[in-house]
C-alpha cells in the first residue's frame, strides 16, 4: 500500500513537472525573433541644410531638480516659438508595491485613452518596464485638478489604502521587466494600433553593445515584447548600429535621428511584422537642437516631425522629406526652454497639444497651445 502511495506521489510530481516545463517553453515561444537578412537600410546622395533658425543648446552641467512637487509646474520658452507646458500628470512616486520603477525614459499614447510610460532603472542596466495609465478614466475623476493625487498614488495612510487611491490603481497597469535597452524609444503606430520600440542595448551611455538593429512589438494586453526584428542597417560603406529615439506619423511611415558626428540624419522607413525597410533621407541639417538626442515625435494635426533634445526642441514638416527633400530653413521651428530638466519625450492624445514627459521630478505637462 505504501508503495503504491509513493509511485502516486512520484507520478503527480513528473506530472506537475511536466506542466511547469512546459508551460515554460510555451511562455518562451511566445517570443520570437525574425531574422532579416537583407540589408534594411538604403542611402542615396546627400547634401547639407543650413537650418540657422535652430540652434544648439549644450547639456547643462546640472539639472533643475524640482523640489517643491506640490505646485503646478510650467516649463516656459525663453528663446524662439513661444509656448508654455503646464503639469498634466506628476507620475506616482514609488509605483506599485513600493517598486522603484526608476527613471521614465519615453512616452506613446494612443489617443485620449492611454498613456504608456516607459521606466528603466538605473540599476537593471537596459531592463525596464511599460506601465500603462487609463488618462481618460484619471481625468474623468479629476486627477488633472489634483495631480498629487496620482503622485501619492501607491503612499498608503494609516497604513491602508483610500477608497480614491484603490479606484486609481484600477486605471494603472505595471508590466513585468524586460529587456529594454535605454528605452527611449516607445511609439505608438497609428495605422495597425500597435506599440514598438528599439532593443538598444548598451555597454556604458551612447555605446552600443554591437551594430545589430531590433525592433520590438509590444504588446498591450500584457505590456511586454512579442516578437522582434533584427536586422543590420547598412549601405553604401555607411552603417548605422539601430537607433535610440522611434516615431510613426499617421500613413505608418517611422522615423528616427541619430548624430554620426556631421550633422543630424533624419530616417524614413516601415516596420512590419518581419522586416524593417528605412532610407537616410537626402539632407542632412546642420544644425542640431542639442547635445543630447532625448526623442522624436509626431503631431498628427500639424504633421510635423519633433527632434529633442533637453531645453530644446526643433521641429519641420513631414512631407518635406519626400523624394530627395524639399526641406528649407523657413520650414523650421525652434524653441529653447527653461529651466533645466531632461526632456525625455512627448507624444500627442489627438489633439495639436503636446504632452512633454520630464525628468527630476517625474511628469507629463502638456501644451497651452499648438505644438
Amino acid at each position: 500500500m505504501n508503495f503504491v502511495k509513493k509511485l502516486i506521489c512520484l507520478s503527480l510530481l513528473w506530472t506537475i513537472g511536466a506542466f511547469i516545463a512546459l508551460g515554460s517553453v510555451t511562455a518562451q515561444a511566445k517570443f520570437h525573433v525574425y531574422h532579416q537578412r537583407s540589408s534594411a537600410l538604403h542611402k542615396g546622395s546627400l547634401r547639407f541644410l543650413n537650418n540657422k533658425k535652430v540652434h544648439y543648446v549644450k547639456v547643462p552641467k546640472k539639472y533643475y531638480h524640482v523640489s517643491n512637487t506640490d505646485a503646478e509646474h510650467v516649463i516656459a520658452s525663453k528663446r524662439g516659438k513661444t509656448v508654455r507646458f503646464h503639469t498634466r500628470y506628476v507620475l506616482p512616486f514609488p509605483g506599485k508595491n513600493g517598486q522603484h520603477w526608476g527613471n521614465p525614459q519615453s512616452i506613446a499614447m494612443t489617443g485620449s485613452h492611454y498613456m504608456y510610460i516607459v521606466y528603466c532603472p538605473t540599476d537593471l542596466h537596459n531592463r525596464g518596464r511599460i506601465v500603462r495609465f487609463n488618462i481618460r478614466k484619471l481625468d474623468a475623476m479629476g486627477i488633472r485638478l489634483h495631480p498629487t493625487e496620482l503622485r501619492d498614488a501607491y503612499h498608503k495612510r494609516h497604513g491602508k489604502y483610500t477608497k480614491t487611491q484603490k479606484q486609481i490603481h484600477s486605471y494603472i497597469k505595471a508590466g513585468p521587466l524586460f529587456t529594454t535597452g535605454h528605452g527611449q524609444s516607445l511609439a505608438y503606430n497609428w495605422h495597425d494600433h500597435g506599440l514598438y520600440m528599439w532593443r538598444d542595448k548598451e555597454r556604458a551611455p551612447r555605446v552600443p553593445v554591437n551594430n545589430w538593429g531590433y525592433i520590438q512589438h509590444i504588446k498591450t494586453s500584457t505590456l511586454r515584447p512579442d516578437h522582434a526584428i533584427r536586422f543590420r542597417l547598412r549601405s553604401h560603406g555607411l552603417s548605422v548600429p539601430g537607433g535610440h529615439n522611434l516615431t510613426f506619423d499617421r500613413s505608418e511611415n517611422a522615423y528616427f535621428w541619430s548624430f554620426p558626428g556631421w550633422g543630424a540624419y533624419v530616417f524614413k522607413g516601415k516596420i512590419h511584422h518581419r522586416s524593417v525597410h528605412f532610407r537616410l533621407t537626402h539632407q542632412v541639417l546642420k544644425h542640431l537642437p542639442g547635445t543630447r538626442i532625448q526623442s522624436m515625435g509626431y503631431n498628427p494635426v500639424r504633421k510635423r516631425l519633433l527632434m529633442l533634445s533637453d531645453a530644446s526642441i526643433a521641429s519641420f514638416p513631414a512631407k518635406r522629406l519626400k523624394g530627395h527633400g524639399h526641406l528649407t530653413n523657413r520650414s523650421f521651428e525652434w524653441t529653447q526652454f527653461g529651466p533645466k530638466r531632461e526632456f525625455e519625450g512627448i507624444a500627442y492624445d489627438g489633439s495639436s497639444r503636446g504632452n512633454l514627459l520630464v525628468n527630476h521630478c517625474p511628469e507629463v505637462l502638456q501644451a497651452d497651445m499648438a505644438y
